[in-house]
């Protein structure tokens, strides 16, 4: 009985979407400055459509079955999209939980006479309602961590730039811990690099990292193996007097890599190894008087 006077109620959508629209413009955690109420009763039209179907199929209001998929899909597709423009997970909530006044309005206006038959549907829409909006807030969850994944991933694709000092010579400033997965880029990023501009010396600059450890030292030894097995040889420059005796004091050995203070001494090493000389020349007077002078 209550089940037939709870589809009953949200085949009557035209009566229900007025009082549901009503109902989350009124709530107070509405975003207006995120969506329109055209664009939120065109939404909420499409929901109990979706809803009206499904009951049509399976009464039951039973959300984990499959004749109410469309209803789960059409809940995840508003999440993401809500998730995107800004929306919190409350206000993206709040378009499912929003539906239960208006339903049990429409509940009592059917004078269900027996105060356990009421109490039975009221317990029913409680319940699938809770339902749907604990889907709606999970999917908004994971939406969310995938949009963090991806710019965790963009920003350390940027936070791992290879840039060519010379023909034949490019480096690579680190900035930040290096981990497993941050290794995996640089050394993808500084191989395709090294392949594209056909170097062979490779500086990798440490300055920016704050501290090294065993596992960062591991991690660099992998970066200049695969540097190696492309042909090119590596310079880390960046060596503080901190870092330097922190390694000594781990006992970690860095072999046969050159290791400078500083980037400017790591490019003049390579420089010479690469045989070329760097003078510099005198430069006609400016007509102020004063001299200028110029690397070549």
């Amino acid at each position: 009985m209550a089940l037939s006077k709870i589809n009953e109620v949200i085949r009557q959508r035209q009566s229900l979407l007025t009082e549901w629209v009503k109902g989350q413009l009124d709530s107070g955690v509405l975003r207006s400055d995120l969506i329109s109420e055209v664009e939120l009763r065109r939404e909420s039209t499409a929901f109990l459509e979706v809803l009206s179907e499904a009951l049509d199929k399976d009464p039951s209001l039973s959300f984990r079955q499959p004749a109410y998929r469309p209803v789960l899909n059409f809940l995840e597709e508003l999440s993401r999209s809500r998730g995107k423009k800004g929306f919190s997970p409350s206000e993206t909530a709040i378009f499912v939980f929003s539906l239960k006044q208006p339903l049990f309005t429409a509940l009592k206006a059917l004078h269900i006479k027996d105060a356990e038959g009421l109490a039975n549907a009221v317990w029913e829409v409680t319940e699938f309602l809770d339902n749907l909006g604990l889907h709606t807030i999970d999917t908004y969850l994971v939406g969310r961590e995938e949009v963090i994944r991806g710019q965790q991933a963009d920003m350390l694709e940027l936070s791992t730039p290879v840039v060519q000092l010379w023909e034949g010579i490019v480096a690579l400033p680190l900035i930040g811990t290096l981990d497993s997965n941050r290794t995996s880029i640089v050394m993808e990023t500084l191989l395709q690099v090294i392949v594209q501009t056909r170097s062979e010396i490779a500086i990798i600059d440490i300055t920016g990292v704050p501290t090294v450890d065993t596992q960062v030292a591991q991690h660099l030894l992998k970066t200049v193996a695969a540097a190696r097995l492309m042909g090119a040889d590596c310079i880390i420059s960046g060596i503080r007097p901190q870092i330097a005796q922190t390694m000594v004091h781990l006992q970690i050995d860095l072999g046969n890599v050159i290791t400078k203070a500083t980037m400017a001494e790591a490019l003049k090493t390579a420089m010479n190894r690469s045989g070329l000389v760097v003078m510099r020349r005198a430069v006609p007077s400016s007509p102020t008087g004063l001299g200028t002078s110029a690397l070549s």
